[in-house]
Protein backbone atom coordinates (compact mmCIF):
# COMPACT_ATOMS: atom_id res chain seq x y z
CA UNK A 1 0.00 0.00 0.00
CA UNK A 2 1.15 3.53 -0.71
CA UNK A 3 0.35 6.78 1.07
CA UNK A 4 0.15 9.97 -1.00
CA UNK A 5 0.47 13.54 0.23
CA UNK A 6 0.00 16.50 -2.12
CA UNK A 7 1.41 19.97 -1.66
CA UNK A 8 1.91 23.15 -3.65
CA UNK A 9 -1.63 24.35 -4.16
CA UNK A 10 -2.65 27.93 -3.60
CA UNK A 11 -4.08 31.10 -5.08
CA UNK A 12 -2.66 32.41 -8.35
CA UNK A 13 -3.74 34.95 -10.94
CA UNK A 14 -4.80 33.87 -14.40
CA UNK A 15 -1.77 33.32 -16.59
CA UNK A 16 0.36 32.35 -13.63
CA UNK A 17 2.02 29.07 -12.68
CA UNK A 18 2.01 26.58 -9.85
CA UNK A 19 3.89 23.35 -9.23
CA UNK A 20 2.08 20.60 -7.37
CA UNK A 21 4.02 17.81 -5.72
CA UNK A 22 2.94 14.43 -4.43
CA UNK A 23 5.12 12.58 -1.95
CA UNK A 24 4.64 8.83 -1.75
CA UNK A 25 5.52 6.49 1.07
CA UNK A 26 5.00 2.83 1.71
CA UNK A 27 5.86 0.44 -1.06
CA UNK A 28 8.51 0.88 -3.70
CA UNK A 29 7.57 4.01 -5.60
CA UNK A 30 8.78 2.70 -8.93
CA UNK A 31 6.15 -0.06 -8.71
CA UNK A 32 3.43 2.55 -9.21
CA UNK A 33 1.97 4.34 -12.16
CA UNK A 34 1.03 7.86 -11.05
CA UNK A 35 -1.32 10.58 -12.09
CA UNK A 36 -3.31 13.69 -11.27
CA UNK A 37 -7.04 14.27 -11.21
CA UNK A 38 -9.07 17.31 -10.26
CA UNK A 39 -12.52 18.15 -9.02
CA UNK A 40 -14.09 21.56 -9.42
CA UNK A 41 -17.04 22.70 -7.29
CA UNK A 42 -20.24 21.04 -8.44
CA UNK A 43 -18.45 18.85 -10.96
CA UNK A 44 -17.25 15.29 -11.09
CA UNK A 45 -13.63 14.37 -10.61
CA UNK A 46 -11.76 14.37 -13.92
CA UNK A 47 -8.47 13.05 -15.22
CA UNK A 48 -5.64 15.54 -15.75
CA UNK A 49 -2.41 13.66 -16.48
CA UNK A 50 -0.67 10.35 -15.92
CA UNK A 51 2.84 8.97 -16.07
CA UNK A 52 3.96 5.36 -16.24
CA UNK A 53 5.99 3.81 -13.48
CA UNK A 54 9.21 4.23 -15.45
CA UNK A 55 8.28 7.68 -16.71
CA UNK A 56 8.44 6.70 -20.37
CA UNK A 57 4.74 7.02 -21.09
CA UNK A 58 2.87 10.26 -20.39
CA UNK A 59 -0.67 11.25 -21.26
CA UNK A 60 -2.63 14.46 -20.75
CA UNK A 61 -6.23 15.49 -20.88
CA UNK A 62 -6.86 17.68 -23.91
CA UNK A 63 -7.68 20.73 -21.81
CA UNK A 64 -4.17 20.82 -20.28
CA UNK A 65 -2.02 19.85 -23.24
CA UNK A 66 0.71 22.38 -23.79
CA UNK A 67 0.14 24.00 -20.40
CA UNK A 68 0.76 21.28 -17.79
CA UNK A 69 3.74 18.96 -17.43
CA UNK A 70 3.81 15.83 -15.31
CA UNK A 71 7.08 14.35 -14.12
CA UNK A 72 8.36 11.93 -11.52
CA UNK A 73 11.52 11.35 -9.56
CA UNK A 74 11.73 7.73 -8.51
CA UNK A 75 14.77 8.42 -6.36
CA UNK A 76 12.81 10.98 -4.31
CA UNK A 77 9.45 9.17 -4.41
CA UNK A 78 7.69 12.17 -5.86
CA UNK A 79 5.51 13.08 -8.80
CA UNK A 80 4.98 16.67 -9.84
CA UNK A 81 2.58 18.65 -11.96
CA UNK A 82 3.87 21.92 -13.35
CA UNK A 83 0.93 24.08 -14.34
CA UNK A 84 1.52 27.08 -16.59
CA UNK A 85 -0.85 29.55 -18.20
CA UNK A 86 -3.44 28.86 -15.55
CA UNK A 87 -7.04 29.79 -16.20
CA UNK A 88 -9.94 30.41 -13.83
CA UNK A 89 -11.51 27.17 -15.06
CA UNK A 90 -8.48 25.29 -13.69
CA UNK A 91 -9.74 26.09 -10.19
CA UNK A 92 -10.28 22.77 -8.42
CA UNK A 93 -9.01 20.40 -5.80
CA UNK A 94 -6.15 18.46 -7.36
CA UNK A 95 -5.60 14.86 -6.34
CA UNK A 96 -2.60 12.61 -6.73
CA UNK A 97 -3.41 9.01 -7.63
CA UNK A 98 -1.51 5.75 -7.94
CA UNK A 99 -1.85 2.17 -9.10
CA UNK A 100 0.50 -0.76 -8.98
CA UNK A 101 1.47 -1.48 -12.56
CA UNK A 102 2.80 0.15 -15.67
CA UNK A 103 -0.09 2.48 -16.44
CA UNK A 104 -2.62 4.25 -14.24
CA UNK A 105 -6.15 2.84 -14.38
CA UNK A 106 -9.20 4.91 -15.20
CA UNK A 107 -10.25 4.58 -11.55
CA UNK A 108 -7.02 4.48 -9.56
CA UNK A 109 -6.72 2.53 -6.36
CA UNK A 110 -4.83 4.99 -4.18
CA UNK A 111 -5.56 8.69 -3.62
CA UNK A 112 -4.10 11.60 -1.76
CA UNK A 113 -6.18 14.03 0.25
CA UNK A 114 -6.04 16.75 -2.39
CA UNK A 115 -4.69 20.25 -2.63
CA UNK A 116 -6.71 23.33 -3.54
CA UNK A 117 -5.79 25.38 -6.59
CA UNK A 118 -7.60 28.66 -7.09
CA UNK A 119 -7.04 30.80 -10.17
CA UNK A 120 -8.36 34.34 -10.03
CA UNK A 121 -9.34 36.31 -13.12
Amino acid sequence: QVQLVESGGGLVQAGGSLRLSCAASGRTFSDYAMGWFRQAPGKEREFVARISRGGGSIYYADFVKGRFTISRDNAKNTVSLLMNSLRPEDTAIYYCAADVGVVLRTSPTYWGQGTQVTVSS
